[in-house]
């Protein structure tokens, strides 16, 4: 359980320098996106087990299966938005 909660913080860390170490806007989002995902996983995992199996491992896992589908697509939008507005004022 221990190594899962520390391993996810270990992943937000690392990502947490990323964003404040990488040069630009797509490498920094993503360093966030990956090790925001991983590290939230990692955690949520070491809370189930934990838990043992009861209703709130259950919901913490239903947590995790949208933490899965929602951060890649957030990212991916912010990068869109990003490259919408600012690289194509750069081709004009």
């Amino acid at each position: 359980m221990i190594i899962f909660i520390i391993g996810g913080l270990f992943f937000f860390t690392v990502g947490t320098v990323g964003i404040l170490r990488l040069p630009d806007m797509y490498t920094r989002a993503h360093s966030a996106a990956k090790c925001d995902t991983l590290g939230a996983v990692l955690i949520l995992l070491g809370i189930i087990i934990y838990n043992g199996e009861s209703y709130a491992s259950l919901k913490l896992l239903l947590i995790i299966i949208f933490l899965w589908v929602t951060n890649p697509t957030a990212t991916h939008l912010i990068a869109k938005a990003y490259y919408n507005r600012y690289r194509k004022e750069e081709e004009r």
